[in-house]
């Protein structure tokens, strides 16, 4: 497959993940002006991050000025599973993907980007730009949109929006789920974990969101690992 045909493949991957976030970055948009962001500073956030909740965070402690202990810290728990994403689809991707490549591999992953890309046997340069530009663009667009005309849509609409994104998700892995009883598993445990760190008081008052996704991907991956081992001949195949 050509590189073009590769890129193409990508486009083709990266179009309902970006119209899920285009939705997501509306509600971001209005949020952002709410407070008191000019709408050319709420797209500037979204041009330089990909992060919906990590922007979310970062919005309301800039607010107030000099709370950059704050700042690191719920930028460092709510993304630290970016770190561990990029780590992971990295043993995927081809030879030629290496130096600066590697920067916007980083750069891009998200959750959704995520769970698209690794589902490939390879993961080529062209297949990865391909598979981000829809994304990118769709939350910088919906972030647009949502600052300049976020006051015309009611409330109940606006939180109806920010379940888009969830659901998107959801479709995503279920299918590999319902045919793959190991992933089902996996899944299932994250899911559980999640909602311990949610509905217990300790956790919940404790552990930031953030922080907590990342525990429970490392602590639901660890339990695959352990009980669902993959062999090297295995992977190889």
């Amino acid at each position: 497959m050509t590189a073009k045909q590769q890129f193409l493949r990508g486009l083709r991957f990266g179009v309902p993940i970006g119209l899920g976030y285009l939705s997501v970055s509306f509600s971001f948009g209005i949020m952002a002006v709410s407070i008191g962001f000019d709408w050319w500073q709420a797209v500037l956030v979204s041009m330089l991050n990909l992060t919906s909740a990590g922007q979310l965070a970062g919005i309301q402690i800039m607010v107030h000025p000099a709370q950059y202990a704050a700042m690191l810290i719920s930028q460092l728990t709510i993304n630290l599973r970016y770190s561990f994403m990029s780590i992971s689809l990295s043993q995927k991707t081809e030879k030629k993907f290496r130096g600066i490549y590697r920067w916007l591999l980083g750069f891009f992953m998200t959750d959704e980007i995520f769970a698209v890309a690794v589902s490939q046997k390879e993961v080529t340069r062209a297949l990865f730009a391909g598979l981000t530009v829809a994304p990118y663009f769709g939350w910088t667009f919906g972030t647009l949109l949502g600052a300049l005309l976020g006051n015309i849509l009611p409330n109940i609409v606006m939180n109806a929006l920010c379940l888009a994104i969830y659901g998107m998700f959801v479709a995503i892995v279920a299918p590999d789920a319902k045919k793959d009883l190991k992933l089902l598993t996996v899944v299932g445990i994250s899911l559980i974990l999640s909602g311990l760190f949610y509905y217990l008081p300790l956790l919940s008052r404790h552990v930031s969101a953030g922080l907590a996704v990342s525990i429970c991907a490392v602590l639901a991956a660890a339990a695959g690992a352990l009980f669902f081992p993959v062999r090297e001949t295995e992977g190889a195949a």
